[in-house]
This record gives structure tokens, sequence and C-alpha cells, in this order.
């Protein structure tokens, strides 16, 4: 794919060192509970900025008492939790906040598989390939294709070269095709309300509250029989 090369600063390279020096101190207990999590977005494909946020998701739907109780031990305090689950057909996920750009979250259901390529799109890396310096190709929320390069990275636009983004990212095109939807429309309307979404108080255990809450909400019943 041809593209518009950029070249990053000295003052870039610091701060992409930085922003994944952190990442991977938030990474580093759940690998030591053997929780295997991904850093997807900027920090993995090497386009950040000042705002970045640092998202770790787990791909693999883990006990949420193992990981609270991993992050505790390594002194992580998390500020905030919540459940959310997007549309009724999504997985409902469990967040994890530290503070307002920094976080964990993972699927309190086992992802489908187009859920589970959104962030081979966005671009995820292992904390292993994290401490070999690896960063990856992903599309950004311009809908620009960031292909990393030795100086910096380009960019394409996706629009119109759907295929070869699918096929560069190792996804199935119709993710590369639904995402572009969702972004352009989040772009004109903004970004809409979520199905669900549960804040939970300090007390109040995840995989608890998550049961309660299917017990309400039939979209979530359905993703919890399919996982049986």
């Amino acid at each position: 794919m041809n593209g518009v090369e950029v070249t990053y600063t000295e003052a870039h390279w610091a701060l992409l060192k930085a922003l994944r020096a952190e990442a991977g101190r938030m990474m580093e207990p759940l690998v030591k509970a053997h929780v295997e999590p991904l850093v997807y977005g900027s920090i993995a494909r090497g386009d950040v900025t000042s705002g970045s946020d640092i998202d770790i998701f787990l791909p693999t739907p883990p006990a949420p008492a193992i990981v609270e109780a991993a992050l505790e031990r390594h002194g992580v305090r998390i500020n905030s939790r919540e459940i959310i689950q997007a549309t009724p057909s999504y997985a409902a996920k469990a967040y994890l906040y530290t503070d307002d750009r920094r976080g964990y979250s993972y699927p309190l259901v086992s992802l489908r598989p187009n859920e589970a390529e959104f962030y081979s799109f966005a671009g995820a890396i292992t904390y292993k390939e994290l401490q070999e310096e690896k960063r990856v190709p992903g599309v950004d929320k311009r809908l620009m294709m960031v292909d990393p390069t030795d100086r910096g990275h380009t960019e394409t636009p996706v629009k119109g070269v759907e295929g070869v983004v699918a096929s560069k990212l190792g996804v199935d095109t119709r993710i590369v095709r639904e995402r572009v939807r969702t972004l352009e429309r989040r772009e004109k309307v903004g970004r809409t309300g979520v199905y669900l979404k549960r804040e939970l108080a300090e007390d109040e255990d995840i995989s608890t509250i998550f049961m309660e809450l299917a017990d309400g909400k039939a979209a979530l019943r359905r993703r919890l029989r399919k996982r049986k």
C-alpha cells in the first residue's frame, strides 16, 4: 500500500518509549498471574500523542477475582469499574479504570470472531512483543491505515481499499467494512449511547452483578447460553 510517510521526531520517539514502558508496567501483574493481556491502538502502532490512552485488553474471559487480585498484589489502584454491553448482540465487557486514560477491559463471555478481530483491526501486541519493541499496523479513528516504518509510519485512507487493508491486518473484509460504517456514522451523529452500562460500587463483585443483570436482560442471557 502506498501512503503518506510521517517521520517521527526525537520527542515523538521519547513519548512512545515512555508510554510503552507504562503499558508494560500495567501488563506485568497480569503476565505474572498467567493471564495474557494485549495493548492495542496507538501504543501498538506507534502513532501516539500526549493524550493517548493506554488500553490493556484480556481477550480470553478470565475470572474477574483473579484479575483484580493480581492487580491489587502489585499495588495497582482501580478507581472505578463498570460493565458495558455496547449493543444487544455484542459481548458484555468489564472495564477497570486507573484514571481517565488508563484501564483494563475483558469480555464476560467468549468473543465471536468479528469481536476478537476488532483488536487486530486497531493494532494489538502482546507483552512479549511490547518488550521486543514490536510495532504493528492498524487503523486509527480517522479511518487511516497506520503502517509502521523505521522512521515513523505511513498512513493511507481505508475507504476504497478495504480488501487490501483486511489482508494486511489478517482480518475478514467484513470487519473492515463494519468498522468503516461505525466510525463514519459516529463522525456524522456523534457517539450514541450503549445498550447497557452499569457502574459498580467498591464492594460489588463483577461476576455476581453480571449474573444479576443477565436475569433481567434477554440479550445477556443469550450470550451466556452460547458460551456453555
